[in-house]
Order: structure tokens, then C-alpha cells, then sequence
């Protein structure tokens, strides 16, 4: 029910592009050369398709780096966004989202910057939390509802749960909030409780969980437990409203990325002679094939043995996953509205349980 797309290359891409490359020295101000076609060329027409079987699907997209003339560096691997290229960077974006709706491309929310405090990957871009509010409150913001863009969601930060520092400062600046819909995060640091601090601190801020890549040197069932309980459960305890793993699919040799993007990331999907099913497919199918859209969250007991979450589905049903992650059988009772059911989970396995909620 939800994907989520680069603007331009991201790190997964055979090579790093943006929809206005320029030569050596040139800028364009006036985006007179931008091109939605460049670079990925798949893309669009696959986007199509998809829509074409599920048009209600959300689509959420992200930008790894502006223009190589609109940064400091002039390189597609860190540097800054200048100061004189601000506004041009938000016509930019809005212009993006302009011609994919040309496209019959309707893009429910983006983030200004992937991963703004990592200078590595290719591409990358830094944008400071101070700099990030200044862009979005005086640039990205403004320039999305001049366009009639503002239904579009708006999130800040898109980075690791260690640097909450860095979405609280942009949040405690009033003018940036009042265009935020709320922030973005990934777990490559920190730890998944920081969703519950930054709901306490801005209750009415959306948190969206949007990136988790699962690598090729690990292994199968510590992968799928580490995401199940961290990533699935543990986002969702902690107030996210969706969950999103990274990359939808590559192929057998973790293709494509950038000659420095990450070279270790195993797609969902793994798409060679035949297509093979990876741990982010298990992860995520254990959610989405029973907690549709609209769904909400209810309360169950937390049990360190037994990590689990709860839902009510517009369809009257409750689901409930659960996860042992320990080396022996574990059984427990399900007790609700008054009734009770016994299940025994196997050692290191996830379940998923579905009943009438009446």
C-alpha cells in the first residue's frame, strides 16, 4: 500500500543523475533543461503499471542530492546546497512533482534530503537541521502552496533514531513546523523508542519509518527476527503509521547501485532466471496482507519473551503479530473480549494471528 521512490538517483541507481544535469561550469536557474526521463528510465512506465492495478497506492519520494551546480562541491557525493540555489532547488522539487502528475503520478509526501548528516554514499548531500528548517520554511514550503502543492506531505529529517537533536530543531522552529506533516526516520543507529519521544514532544507530527536495507553477508532468520522485532514491532509500538523496507527488488548480485553506493543490499525481491522471496518480502507481508489501510493500532501486553502489536482493521478483524526470538517453544494466551485462545509459537519464528474483533 505504500511506496517510496528517489528523486533523481539515489544510492540503488546504475549511476548517478538528477533531472537537470548540466556541463561542467553551467547552471540553469530557470530549469529550462529539466527532464523527467533522464536517468532511470523504467521508472515512470513501472510506476504506471502499478497504478494501473492499485490506484490507491501511496508513493512517497526522496531526494539523495540536488544538481551537481546547485552544491557546494559541485560533486554528487556530499557537499552543500548553496544559499544563492534555495529557491531554485524548491522549484526544482516542484516541478518534479508537477510533471510526474503529468504522468499520472499522484506523490503523497517526499523529504527534501536523504539521510542529510551522511556525507558518504553516492549521492549524498549534508543539509544541517538549521538549514534544513531555513529550506523548508522559506523555500520548499511557500513554494509548494504557491504551486497548489500543499496537500503534498511535507517531512523533515529522513536519518538514523540516533540524532533526534536534529528533527526537534527544525520542529522547534515555528515557521518550518506549520509546513511539516512530521518526520521521517531509518535504524542504522539509535534505538527505535526515539519514535515515542518525538510523539511525546510533537503528538500532532506524523512519524514515518522509511528506510531498513537488509545486506547479503547476513543471515536469514537473525535478519528476519533483528527487522521483525526492531523494525516492524518496534516501529509501530512507537507510534509510526507505516513501515517501509529498502529496496523493493535487485537482481543476483545486488545490482544496480552507484560505483560507492551500497553494494551489499538484498531487494525484496531477488529478479534473475526466476524471482526469488528475501527477508524484507517476509517482514513486510506479515503486516500488509492483514493490516490493510486504515487500520489502527490497539493496546496488547508488551512481554520482553514474546515482542508483539496489535491492530483493528476497517474490516472489523484484529491482528496480532508476534515474535519468539528466543531458542525454545514459547506458549502463550490470547485473551480478548472475554474470550481466550492458546497458541505456541516455535523458537525464532513470527506469527500472525487474525479473529472477528466481536
Amino acid at each position: 500500500s505504500f511506496l517510496r521512490l528517489s528523486i533523481g538517483a539515489s544510492d540503488l541507481s546504475e549511476g548517478c543523475f538528477s533531472y537537470d544535469d548540466m556541463p561542467e561550469g553551467q547552471s540553469d536557474f530557470d530549469l529550462a533543461d529539466f527532464d523527467l526521463e533522464a536517468g532511470d528510465i523504467e521508472v515512470i512506465p513501472l510506476l504506471q503499471d502499478i497504478l494501473s492495478i492499485n490506484p490507491d497506492i501511496k508513493i512517497i519520494a526522496t531526494a539523495w542530492s540536488a544538481p551537481t551546480w546547485m552544491k557546494t562541491n559541485r560533486s554528487y557525493i556530499g557537499g552543500k546546497l548553496r544559499p544563492d540555489c534555495y529557491a531554485v532547488y524548491a522549484a526544482y522539487l516542484v516541478k518534479y512533482l508537477q510533471a510526474m502528475r503529468e504522468k499520472g503520478i499522484t506523490l503523497h509526501a517526499i523529504t527534501p534530503q536523504n539521510e542529510p548528516l551522511n556525507q558518504k554514499n553516492e549521492p549524498s548531500m549534508i543539509m544541517e537541521a538549521l538549514e534544513q528548517a531555513d529550506f523548508i520554511k522559506n523555500h520548499l514550503g511557500p513554494a509548494l502552496q504557491e504551486a497548489d502543492l500543499d496537500e503534498v506531505e511535507l517531512f523533515c529529517w529522513d536519518h538514523n533514531c540516533d540524532v533526534k537533536e536534529y528533527p526537534l530543531a527544525v520542529f522547534a522552529d515555528d515557521d518550518a513546523r506549520r509546513y511539516l506533516s512530521g518526520s521521517a526516520w531509518h535504524l542504522y543507529g539509535g534505538d527505535i523508542s526515539v519514535l515515542s519521544e518525538m510523539h511525546q514532544a510533537y503528538p500532532e507530527m506524523k512519524l514515518y519509518f522509511t528506510e531498513q536495507w537488509v545486506g547479503s553477508d547476513g543471515e536469514f532468520g537473525g535478519d528476519l527476527l533483528w527487522h521483525v522485532k526492531n523494525v516492524l514491532i518496534g516501529s509501530l509500538n512507537n507510534w509510526s503509521r507505516i513501515v517501509l523496507e529498502w529496496n523493493l527488488a535487485s537482481d543476483p548480485f545486488c545490482g544496480p547501485h552507484t560505483p560507492s553506493g551500497e553494494a551489499r543490499c538484498v531487494g525484496a525481491l531477488t529478479l534473475g532466471e526466476g524471482i526469488s522471496r528475501n527477508v524484507a518480502y517476509y517482514v513486510i507481508a506479515h503486516a500488509s496482507k492483514f493490516v490493510r489501510p486504515g487500520s489502527m493500532r490497539i493496546y496488547s501486553d508488551k512481554h520482553a519473551s514474546l515482542p508483539n502489536v496489535a491492530f483493528l482493521t476497517p474490516a472489523g478483524h484484529i491482528v496480532l503479530i508476534a515474535l519468539n526470538n528466543g531458542a525454545t517453544p514459547l506458549a502463550f494466551a490470547i485473551q480478548c473480549n472475554g474470550k481466550n485462545a492458546f497458541a505456541t509459537l516455535p523458537a525464532r519464528t513470527v506469527a500472525t494471528y487474525v479473529w472477528k474483533a466481536a
